[in-house]
């Protein structure tokens, strides 16, 4: 079997061109001792078999976070076959410098030009035999979304036209190129002594770190090398690669519209714009909002009734089983009842939010928010790729986490990690938009008065944002904010069906399921607490009872709090825990009508005091076990997760104490 290196910048089409050549055919884990993960595929072509890996987008093989790493340390060090480059026609300049890095380390390379159907659209052209001719490897021309051009590409796997015109440099460069690759070629293993000659000249620290640890030597510690490259100090060759390919692409490509740009631009000044970027932003998630709410709705009672119906049936098949009331009682009504729960509260939200956040992904709105935020995060010694985060973060905290990957800088990823929690995610907006319609809407009011104020409580979670990025940056993670390259891709036509198949596996069901995982053991514990009774009272209500001082010092009450704790595996059970606690039941309680939750809470004190400081504590405390886990699997230690857990929380104690004493006070 043949493995091939499937490389490429960020937004280049380069999965659709994976997925063309797989199929079905794909497994995604992890890159061994990496968060990051990976996407590989098989596929049979003319008798040969093939595995190919979706590499992570790259810009440079001169990486700086971890997913550029592991696309640069496969290219560089893995053993394969064949690497495919993908390119974007559009943003071909741009996309060359990979090609040659690319090329100084192996011939093996066939550049795939995607996204030819958008050049036309522009009416670009490249000479793709010219290119061919230019870099001496196979040039194929794609438009993979149509899958124009992916067989033209399966033939050339078998090309031997790999002639790897080297890309020279000046006559002085070339010299010492030479020179040092001709001294270290016996020591440098299976490795192209030219490109390690190039890059001792033009020293990257982790470049060279990775080449240290391949070869076994540091040929930095011979001092022959070492009077030599005292002789190439003045040699950027990193600039004259740019250089190289902005010349390449001048050859190759023409433009019949020179104003191609101009409505990219155009919208740009909206989108980006100073006064009207930000308001934007508010008013398109605003959007989201409400078609999340509305939408819903419908599908999550359907749910419901389906849990019920089912519910029945598997009683009665539990029953012929004899086996014991207790045990039949712990399954359906502790069990089976939470873990429906989660699944009827949970699932219609994410399988709206997601593709509707994954379109906006796909359109090239989302690096324009980036853009407008940027500025802010600076301020706060953070990175303006934090913004990209918390986007991910509402449809679910444990994406906004492992989303943390694509910040460059570890100790900017770690302020994003330790406060992607204030932002709300869906499993979070059905507390938030009950109490805000109960107390502050009216049973029969506008919806979009409800958005508008869930806007607000989402606005306040960005502001403690930027507060506490600050704080952590001035303190345990002082450090100055790292420059990076934000690529603001052409805006393009969303493909419909990708997005929906890509947020419903990789987003919607991924967070599914891990919250079943961990609300099946909370299903048992929330029914033996309510059903385990010490003279006559349930474990449950003992611990309100217990917790009631600290509550209503915090304008809550210890059923409150309890819900809050036993809510740790998913917020959405947040509202029947309380119910079940008010009502003394044994199991999870649907509420009939919102009219009716109104009466069960005003009945047990609830106040406007108390709606606000649960709203409160609903956007600042801890992460729900599902996040508290991703936290753990991408920092690999236990404190970072622990103080994942007490930033928000002790925020949301300071916000409800303050609120309450101030409340009474006045």
């Amino acid at each position: 079997m043949k493995i091939i290196a499937l490389a490429g910048n960020p937004n280049v089409g380069k999965s659709t061109v994976f997925n063309s050549l797989t199929g079905l055919h794909q497994h995604t884990g992890n890159w061994p001792g990496k968060t990051v993960s990976n996407a590989s595929g098989t596929f049979r072509y003319n008798k040969e078999d093939y595995k190919i890996y979706d590499l992570p987008g790259t810009y440079s093989l001169i990486s700086h976070s971890e997913e550029e790493e592991v696309a640069r340390d496969f290219i560089c060090f893995d053993k394969y076959d064949l690497c495919i480059v993908v390119c974007d026609a559009v943003c071909l300049e741009r996309n060359l410098n990979l090609v040659l890095q690319t090329l100084e380390i192996t011939n093996k390379v066939i550049v795939c030009v995607n996204l030819m159907d958008e050049a036309n659209k522009k009416k670009i052209k490249i000479d793709l035999n010219k290119l061919s001719s230019i870099l001496g490897v196979p040039v194929v021309g794609t438009s993979a979304r149509n899958k124009n051009g992916v067989n033209n590409l399966l033939e050339k796997l078998k090309s031997t036209d790999f002639n790897n015109i080297n890309i020279k440099y000046s006559d002085e460069i070339e010299e010492k190129i030479l020179f040092l690759s001709n001294y270290i070629k016996e020591k440098v293993k299976d490795l192209n002594p030219r490109w390690v000659a190039i890059n001792l000249i033009n020293y990257n620290s982790s470049l060279y770190k990775k080449i240290t640890e391949y070869i076994g030597i540091n040929l930095l510690e011979d001092d022959f090398i070492q009077n030599q490259l005292l002789e190439c100090q003045n040699f950027n060759l990193v600039d004259m690669l740019v250089t190289k390919a902005e010349d390449i692409a001048r050859q190759v490509v023409s433009y019949d519209d020179k104003n191609y740009k101009n409505k990219d631009l155009k919208i740009d000044k909206i989108t980006t714009s100073k006064i009207f970027g930000i308001p934007l932003m508010i008013v398109m998630l605003m959007v989201i909002f409400w078609l999340t709410i509305k939408g819903a709705n419908y599908p999550s009672s359907l749910l419901f009734n389906f849990f019920n119906f089912l519910e029945d049936y598997i009683l009665k098949f539990l029953t012929l089983l004899n086996l014991p009331s207790f045990l039949i009682e712990l399954l359906v009504s502790g069990v089976y009842k939470v873990l429906t729960w989660v699944v009827a509260v949970m699932l219609p939200p994410m399988a709206i939010f997601f593709p509707l956040f994954t379109l906006l992904e796909d359109l090239g709105y989302l690096p324009r928010i980036a853009f407008n935020l940027d500025k802010m995060f600076k301020k706060c010694k953070a990175c303006g790729k934090q913004a990209l985060t918390m986007c991910m973060g509402f449809g679910c905290n444990a994406v906004g986490v492992s989303g943390a990957r694509i910040i460059d800088s570890p100790r900017e990823r770690l302020i994003a990690v330790l406060t992607n929690v204030f932002v709300p995610c869906n499993g979070r907006f059905p507390t938030m938009i009950t109490i805000i319609t109960i107390f502050f809407v009216g049973i029969n009011g506008s919806s979009l008065y409800s958005v508008v104020l869930l806007t607000g409580v989402i606005l306040l979670g960005f502001i403690l944002t930027f507060i506490v990025s600050y704080i952590l940056s001035k303190t345990i993670l002082k450090g100055v904010p790292s420059s990076f390259t934000l690529e603001l891709p052409p805006y393009r036509r969303p493909q419909i069906c990708k997005v929906i198949i890509r947020s419903i596996f990789d987003r919607t069901l991924f967070v599914l399921g891990r919250a079943v995982v961990v609300a099946i053991p909370a299903g048992l514990i929330i029914w033996l607490l309510a059903n385990l009774t010490v003279n006559d009272i349930s474990l449950l209500n003992h611990i309100a009872t217990f917790l009631d001082p600290l509550g209503k010092l915090l304008g809550l009450d210890g059923v409150i709090l309890i819900a809050f704790i036993l809510g740790f595996p998913a917020n959405e059970i947040v509202i029947p825990i309380m119910l079940m606690a008010y009502m003394a039941t044994g199991n999870l309680v649907e509420y009939e009508s919102l009219e009716s939750l109104k009466n069960i809470l005003i009945a047990n004190g609830w106040t406007i005091k108390t709606a606000i400081c649960v709203l409160i504590f609903s956007l600042c405390h801890y992460p729900c076990s599902t996040t508290c886990l991703t936290i753990k699997k991408e920092t690999g230690s236990f404190k970072w997760t622990l103080l994942a857990i007490i930033i928000p929380t002790l925020i949301g104690i300071i916000l409800c104490f303050l609120i309450n004493h101030i409340s009474n006070f006045i």
